[in-house]
């Protein structure tokens, strides 16, 4: 065998559509990456759990209001929007909808994310918490 002067002798060049397969798996691998942590699925049943430091101001039943507002039909629908109910300037002034991702936000300090309002809830630590709440509010209030 003769040298050639390349450092290894190459059997088969890489074929394009390995190639294309490699770049495609590594730009979705990215994609992913940049788009930051997906939330987790909840339990709905240990939601129901973590509901109980909700119940002393929110109801679940349509119309019935507490100290806070009632919660019937919250996930999807707009941030200060339960007849009513009296809410801060900032709640029904804000163009919040109600999804996983603005519920987990408002669940982890209410004042951090929505300045003004005035539920005094400290908020939920845990993500698991959190989940867990999200997923028991969409079953019980849909």
């Amino acid at each position: 065998m003769e040298f050639s002067g390349k450092p290894w002798p190459l059997k088969k060049p890489m074929r394009t559509q390995t190639k294309m397969r490699r770049v495609l798996a590594l730009t979705t691998l990215l994609a992913a990456m940049a788009t930051g942590p997906a939330l987790a699925a909840g339990d709905a049943a240990a939601g129901e759990k973590v509901f109980k430091k909700c119940k002393a101001c929110h109801s679940l039943e349509e119309g019935k209001n507490k100290v806070g507002p009632s919660l019937a039909g919250v996930m999807g629908g707009q941030a200060g929007g339960v007849e009513g109910y009296k809410y801060s300037k900032a709640m029904a002034n804000s163009e919040v909808t109600w999804d996983d991702a603005s519920m987990d936000a408002f669940m982890t300090k209410p004042k951090k994310f929505l300045p003004g309002t005035k539920m005094s809830f400290p908020g939920l630590k845990k993500e698991a918490d959190r989940a867990d709440l999200i997923a028991y509010l969409k079953q019980e209030t849909q």
